[in-house]
């Protein structure tokens, strides 16, 4: 089971052309100035499975250029993650959906967990590092200046994410409104 804050079936602010994005729920970083402050707590959001979520997906393909993990910090369920991943990998009726994963992890500190590493095998880019506000920049999947682009495979290169709109609004059919992307809907950049 997987720990999820919340889905979005269709986005273009979280990567490349129109994406399938999972915000995972629960981060122990808890970074000051965090856009997602209520995905931090681990006993919010709600519980899905694996399989779910696959299901999920499977009914945006084809129409969507990949998927985008998010949260929280989707790196503290790396095994949920792992599992999602290769399922994504493993089945011919994905097709070749590219993978994104946003996390507060540095490099060294994904490099030196095994379950970490093993969580963004399948990915394409990994965006990692601590959001810092002091370098705030909202630009190409990156929160701030200091994050860092792990290209995990050559799908991806940062001409690609220039092109990221660093927010969208989402209405649903119960007039929930959701915002999406970089730009700190907190603080009304939008």
């Amino acid at each position: 089971m997987w720990r999820v804050h919340g889905v979005l079936p269709r986005s273009l602010a979280n990567g490349p052309g129109e994406r399938f994005v999972v915000w995972s729920q629960g981060c122990p970083l808890a970074c000051p100035g965090c856009f997602n402050p209520d995905t931090h707590a681990t006993d919010g959001g709600g519980t899905r499975s694996v399989g779910g979520l696959l299901d999920a997906v499977r009914a945006q393909v084809p129409g969507i250029e990949g998927v985008t993990l998010t949260g929280g910090e989707p790196l503290a369920q790396p095994e949920a993650v792992a599992a999602f991943c290769a399922g994504l990998r493993g089945e011919p009726a994905f097709g070749d959906l590219g993978i994104i994963v946003l996390t507060g992890f540095t490099r060294t500190e994904i490099d030196a967990d095994p379950a970490r590493l093993a969580a963004v095998a399948a990915a394409d880019l990994v965006v990692a590092g601590r959001y810092n506000q002091s370098q705030r920049l909202a630009s190409g999947l990156r929160g701030s200046a200091n994050k860092e682009y792990l290209y995990r495979t050559g799908r991806y290169r940062g001409l690609d994410l220039g092109g990221v709109p660093e927010v969208e609004v989402h209405i649903g059919g119960d007039g929930t409104i959701t915002g999406t992307g970089m730009a700190d809907l907190r603080g009304g950049d939008w």
